[in-house]
């Protein structure tokens, strides 16, 4: 590759300033960012110039395409984080064990939702008698009702992951979840050469290790890509309007064209459509309670200048 030419390249791994690039010829190379203000994230489409014949240093990345999707989280200090580009799909990952925090699943699903990208839910370890729990499977079912498609499988047992490979076909998606859930188990049963690592849960609390430390882009031999996230404790999107916030829960923006107020957020609002579905038991009162509080911490994310409103 000349130093002279400037070659599209997809980020596969990233590091900071360092990256790891696939050509279009399907080869991989690092690369590190070209300028200080030039930033990129996996699956990013870039231009990248080849390392200098003279001074021997490695590729650049010179330029990054517009994206068609963003995945983002908001950091400890309230900032954006980008996560992942340019996806169609967000997977999110959970098992009875360990024990799930469905709060952090439906932020997942609802950050998904507001960058514009699909969302879909798989239950791994069904081998644990714990799957079979009547309340673990309520809960469950909650995510169907709502009408995302949910999977349930184990990535220990091929036949049963099956589904998924027909779920990726002509997708870019994202594994999501908490640490201990068996992303890295899946990713490796999907995407063999990733040989991503995997670890127990630890003895002492029954909680996830974190054995992914970079977020990895893999093509898929049956077709589709599949990006690889270190697992986490928590997840918020990006700050957003209060009226926004109902765009992660299918089943209340359903039901919202129903309301008497056109800007009702479903909380004390009279002729609230929402509000009676609650009452009548139709809509789930855990998956409510997670709307409010989303609600409340994109509140907490807003300026000082909007809260004082």
């Amino acid at each position: 590759m000349s130093d002279a030419v400037e070659t599209p390249a997809r980020v596969t791994e990233s590091f900071g300033r360092r990256v790891i690039v696939e050509t279009s010829a399907g080869s991989r190379t690092s690369a590190e960012l070209f300028g200080k203000r030039l930033t990129c994230v996996c699956g990013d489409e870039v231009m990248i110039r080849g390392p200098s014949q003279s001074s021997g240093d490695v590729a650049k990345v010179v330029s990054v395409a517009p994206r068609r999707s963003l995945f983002a989280r908001t950091d400890s200090r309230g900032r954006t984080e980008p996560l992942a580009a340019n996806l169609s799909l967000v997977i999110v990952i959970i098992a009875p064990n360990p024990e799930p925090d469905l709060y952090i699943a439906d932020r997942y699903l609802a950050g998904a939702a507001l960058a514009g990208i699909s969302g879909a839910l798989i239950v791994n370890k069904s081998e644990l008698p714990g799957a079979e729990d009547p309340d673990f499977q309520a809960r469950v079912n909650d995510y169907e009702r709502a009408g995302y498609p949910v999977l349930r499988l184990s990535a220990k047992n091929e036949p049963t992951v099956a589904p998924v490979r027909e779920l990726l076909i002509n997708q870019s998606a994202m594994l999501v979840g908490q640490s201990g859930v068996g992303k890295s188990t899946l990713t490796n049963r999907l995407a063999p050469e990733s040989e991503r690592a995997t670890r127990t849960l630890s003895d002492s609390t029954g909680e996830g290790r974190h054995t992914t430390v970079s977020t990895a882009l893999f093509r898929l031999a049956s077709g589709g890509e599949l990006i690889d996230s270190p697992g986490v404790r928590d997840y918020a999107p990006p700050p957003v309007e209060d009226a926004m916030v109902q765009v992660g829960w299918p089943e209340i923006l359903k039901l919202a064209p129903e309301c008497r107020f056109n800007n009702c957020l479903h909380l004390r609002e009279p002729g609230c459509a929402v509000l009676a579905a609650l009452a009548e038991n139709t809509l789930s009162a855990r998956r409510y309670e997670s709307y409010k509080r989303l609600l409340n911490i994109m509140r907490g994310l807003a300026p000082e200048y909007e809260r004082r409103r």
